[in-house]
């Protein structure tokens, strides 16, 4: 699918076959931006690109790709340049569970972890971002989580990897908000999507509270909200953003350090 810049904003989604991307993509869809489609799943792609573009009128171009792929962030932004299609809003979704830092022994699997989580987004951002700032208009959102805003024990990859999507986006916020981008890490708490069967996880989210979960269409919609408010990080959901002052405590990381302490074996 091919077609040239017509005016209207143009929206780069990764991880946009389901989940949180799908949901991205029909909100922005709904704004009257135009889209690009990034995801592994070509069927699911061009599922959602005929939807959109029946429903709202927006053009829906798909480009498949493997983000654990090294190659995959500049295929993604050749076929953009190739294409003229101009990316106004970036928006780096993709990401998975991840591998136990030291109980998974193949480190070939770490490596691929942290290819997809960090360094496909910041070479995407590298890549797109220099533009946006030459036209004086971008917005870009990295989704992060809840889970990197405080430290705790356990598999020691997902929340780190979290965490520095967060320092990114600040820096990049600070250094690129006075030329019209905005940069945000959106840190979602628990929310309804594919994510957790993926991940093998439905056993958990079965034994948890309903309250601690939020629907898809209000993560997005904060999103939406706070990085167009030019908010560096986007704590979605209410019962999240009254916990994230807690997290961020001193005496709360005290707390959890003293936690994780070994136990005395003596």
């Amino acid at each position: 699918m091919t077609a040239s810049f017509d005016g209207k904003r143009r929206g780069l989604v990764t991880g946009a076959s389901a989940g949180l991307g799908a949901e991205f993509a029909r909100q922005l869809a709904a704004m009257g931006s135009d889209l690009v489609l990034v995801a592994r799943r070509e069927g699911r792609l061009n599922e959602l690109a005929d939807q959109l573009s029946r429903e709202y009128g927006v053009h829906a171009a798909i480009i498949v790709a493997d983000l654990e792929d090294p190659a995959a962030p500049k295929l993604i932004a050749d076929t953009c340049s190739e294409h003229n299609w101009q990316i106004d809003w970036l928006i780096n979704n993709a990401g998975i569970a991840g591998p136990d830092l030291l109980n998974d022994r193949d480190w070939s699997e770490q490596q691929t972890f942290f290819q997809l989580m960090m360094l496909s987004v910041v070479e995407l951002c590298h890549q797109l971002v220099p533009a946006m700032t030459e036209r004086g208009y971008g917005r870009v959102i990295n989704v992060a989580s809840v889970a990197a805003r405080v430290p705790r024990s356990g598999g020691c990859n997902y929340g780190p990897t979290k965490a520095y999507l967060v320092a990114l986006s600040e820096e990049l916020n600070l250094t690129v908000a006075s030329k019209g981008v905005h940069v945000s890490a959106l840190c979602p708490g628990f929310t309804h999507t594919d994510f957790h069967q993926t991940a093998g996880l439905m056993e958990m989210k079965n034994s948890m509270a309903k309250w601690l979960w939020y629907d898809a269409d209000v993560v997005v919609r904060d999103a939406i909200k706070g990085v167009e408010a030019g908010k560096p990080v986007v704590v979605s959901g209410r019962l999240y953003r009254w916990l994230d002052p807690i997290f961020q405590s001193i005496w709360t990381r005290r707390f959890l350090r003293f936690k994780a302490r070994p136990e005395n074996t003596t």
